[in-house]
C-alpha cells in the first residue's frame, strides 16, 4: 500500500528488499540444514529469550504446546537443543541451545551478513558514512517509539 509520504514509501521499499533478502537466506539455510521454518524460528526464539519452556515457544510461533513439543523433539534428535527439568519447577521442561545449535544460528547469521557486506562494497566510504549516520538516527527514533506506551 502506497503512502502519500515519499519518505514512508522509501522506507517500505527498503524494508521489502531487506525482508526478502533476509528471509530468502533463512529459507535457503534452513532447507540446506534440513530444518523447517518453524524449527528455525524455535532456535531463534531460544537464542533471543534464553532458557525457556515448550509453551513459550508454542506461544511465540502460534502453535499448540503439543505441536511445539513434537517439533522440539526433532531439534533434540538433531542435537540442536537440550530439554531438561526446570530447576524451579520439575514439571516444566527447560529448553536450551546446544553448542551445535548455537553454531547453526551463527552460520545462518554469516550467510546474511555476507549479503550486507556485498551491499556495503557497492558504496563509497562517504556513502557508507552518510547511510550509517542516517541509520543510527533511525535506530534511535525507533527505540524511542518502542519505549513509548501505546
Amino acid at each position: 500500500m502506497q503512502s502519500p509520504d515519499p519518505f514512508v514509501n522509501t522506507l517500505q521499499e527498503w524494508f521489502g528488499i531487506f525482508r526478502r533478502r533476509m528471509m530468502g537466506n533463512f529459507f535457503t539455510y534452513a532447507k540446506d540444514k534440513g530444518l523447517t521454518m518453524g524449527q528455525f524460528g524455535a532456535l531463534l526464539h531460544i537464542r533471543h529469550k534464553g532458557a525457556c519452556g515448550v509453551s513459550d515457544i508454542g506461544n511465540d510461533l502460534g502453535i499448540t504446546n503439543s505441536a511445539a513439543s513434537q517439533m522440539l523433539e526433532r531439534l533434540v534428535q538433531l542435537s540442536l537443543i537440550t530439554r531438561s527439568e526446570d530447576p524451579n519447577d520439575r514439571r516444566v521442561k527447560q529448553i536450551l541451545l546446544t553448542d551445535k545449535g548455537q553454531q547453526t544460528l551463527h552460520e545462518s547469521d554469516r550467510a546474511f551478513q555476507s549479503w550486507l557486506e556485498d551491499l556495503a562494497r557497492t558504496l563509497t566510504p562517504a556513502q557508507q558514512d552518510q547511510i550509517r549516520d542516517s541509520l543510527v538516527m533511525l535506530i534511535d527514533k525507533a527505540r524511542q517509539l518502542d519505549k513509548t506506551p501505546s
